[in-house]
């Protein structure tokens, strides 16, 4: 479902692929090539969440904000695995967040790094660029090597590529761009903020 919050409108680049069974809701800007998949929810609610280019937000994941204090920012080619939780947080190009891992509010997470599946990073860490972390509460382990930074790099150009397979492989199961003008162009305001 794309949908507003009040007056705020998804802002989705026409390049970009959003399955139907996703939540794009609110003050919501996702770049070209990116991919929201099935089951995830992107809920720009309270605060705004910006994604850049070539990212993907994989199955069930949730991207949400903090009232007035933590927007959610995501860079470009940033991999977000299956169940992981990204809240109020900012987070720079080429990163991979594992799956079922959980980043709360306040939390900045540097280029190039990675953040294991099932980690949790408390509310205000700042991580690195660079570095692979882990743990509950997650704690840097080690520095990334160049190969896994070129792996990053293939992941988020690999989910650009499998999202692309199914603008022509299974067509009722995403939002085309004619389809997401349409449903974005539908939503109208009466004058008290709410939709006709």
């Amino acid at each position: 479902m794309i949908t507003n919050y009040l007056e705020k409108i998804p802002n989705i680049d026409p390049e970009a692929v959003i399955f139907k069974t996703a939540d794009v809701i609110g003050d919501v800007t996702i770049g070209a090539e990116s991919g929201i998949w099935f089951g995830a929810v992107v809920r720009g609610d309270v605060n705004s969440i910006k994604i850049g280019k070539r990212t993907n937000i994989q199955d069930n994941a949730t991207i949400h904000v903090t009232t007035a204090l933590y927007p959610t920012v995501i860079g470009d080619d940033v991999t977000v695995g299956h169940n992981a939780v990204i809240h109020g947080s900012i987070i720079a190009e080429n990163v991979l967040i594992g799956m079922g891992a959980v980043v709360l509010d306040g939390c900045k997470i540097g280029k190039n790094s990675i953040i294991a599946a099932n980690s949790v990073l408390l509310g205000g860490t700042e991580i690195p660029e660079g570095v692979l972390v882990a743990g509950n509460p997650a704690k840097i382990k080690r520095e990334v090597s160049a190969e896994e930074i070129e792996g990053l790099k293939k992941s988020a150009q690999n989910y650009a590529r499998y999202a692309r397979n199914y603008l022509t492989s299974s067509k009722d199961s995403i939002y085309s761009a004619t389809d997401m003008k349409w449903v974005i162009e539908s939503l109208t305001f009466d004058k008290s903020g709410g939709v006709k």
